[in-house]
């Protein structure tokens, strides 16, 4: 027995390591893994946020209507940076339609991105994503779900992300799944290149009742965490970032940022001298890109919070955008 076991040990293992391949299916890993596409709230590839939201709340159990719709979040927990505003929840089959701060456009890789709540990998909870160029009409990104539906995935139940492809919530908190407008490039009736609406939808993950089953686009019924008979049921939206804008017809002058700075090196304080007077934005990332900090900027912004280094902090107004060194001393 002493010389068989290490064998029938090693057998268990290497069955478990084929039974793990089995179930790993085709499209991009969890957060973290380094072939995810997930993006990270942070990026600087993001260029902004959804700026109004419109909500069509679904019940908390679609089978048990009596318990009424969900409660949590309003309609601008989803508006501005993942993180800031909380989240909305969608509940089954409800649903939450974005406007932004300009039109989203088809641009190299992904344009945007959404973000839900999840506390870990493999705790998903779906949505299908639709854009519109007019608000009217919405068309919706082709989705995949090859989960398994031989047995209802419970309302804390798990997912493997390798399943997912073109589903909202396929990765933790904090990090976004990408969605690409040239997938539907030439769509009649679709301007990927001036996107006016974003609509995410409730994926209702109940598989024994067709009635209420949601199905990807080749027809799968589609298995995630169901029931979630609570007030945070369902699609727990919590940002769009924008990746790809349109460029907007602009007077002159907002087209050129043209403003002196000083002192710089700073240490405390760093004051901003603009020659228009308007509105202005502000994005200060680090040496490495990653954002620290964003938001409306007057005339002076307190850097004595940062350590000693190099910043970049890029500033826009309209469709101009200029791009600034400061030296944290």
């Amino acid at each position: 027995m002493i010389r068989v076991l290490p064998i029938i040990l090693f057998s268990l293992s290497l069955l478990g390591e084929l039974h793990a391949q089995v179930l790993v299916g085709p499209y991009a890993p969890p957060a973290g893994d380094v072939s995810s596409t997930a993006i990270h709230k942070d990026s600087a590839v993001f260029r902004g946020w959804a700026s109004s939201c419109t909500l069509d709340r679904g019940p908390q159990n679609i089978a048990n209507t009596s318990l009424g719709l969900t409660t949590v979040g309003s309609n601008t927990s989803a508006t501005d940076k993942s993180g800031i505003n909380g989240v909305v929840s969608l509940g089954d089959g409800g649903s939450a339609t974005l406007t932004f701060d300009g039109k989203v456009s088809n641009g190299a890789g992904a344009d945007f991105a959404v973000f839900e709540n999840s506390f870990s990998n493999d705790f998903l909870e779906l949505a299908f994503v639709e854009v519109s160029s007019d608000g009217v009409n919405f068309f919706r990104f082709d989705a995949v779900s090859l989960t398994d539906t031989d047995a209802q995935t419970g309302g804390f139940g798990s997912t493997d992300a390798t399943n997912l492809y073109n589903l909202a919530g396929k990765y933790r908190a904090q990090y976004g799944t990408p969605f690409d407008l040239d997938e539907l490039s030439g769509t009649i009736g679709l301007d990927v290149d001036a996107i006016s609406h974003i609509r995410i939808v409730d994926v209702i993950g109940n598989i024994s009742n067709p009635s209420y089953t949601s199905y990807d686009s080749q027809n799968n019924a589609i298995n995630d965490p169901w029931p979630t008979a609570f007030a945070s049921g369902g699609f727990d939206l919590d940002a769009i970032g924008v990746i790809h804008y349109a460029p907007t017809a602009v007077k002159e002058e907002d087209k050129i940022i043209q403003l002196s700075l000083y002192p710089n090196p700073a240490s405390n304080i760093v004051y901003f001298n603009f020659e228009y007077q308007k509105q202005y934005k502000y994005r200060l990332t680090n040496i490495n890109g990653s954002e620290i900090e964003y938001g409306a900027l007057n005339n002076s912004l307190d850097i004595s919070h940062l350590n000693t280094g190099i910043y970049f902090i890029y500033i826009s107004a309209g469709d101009g955008i200029v791009v600034k060194k400061i030296i944290k001393q």
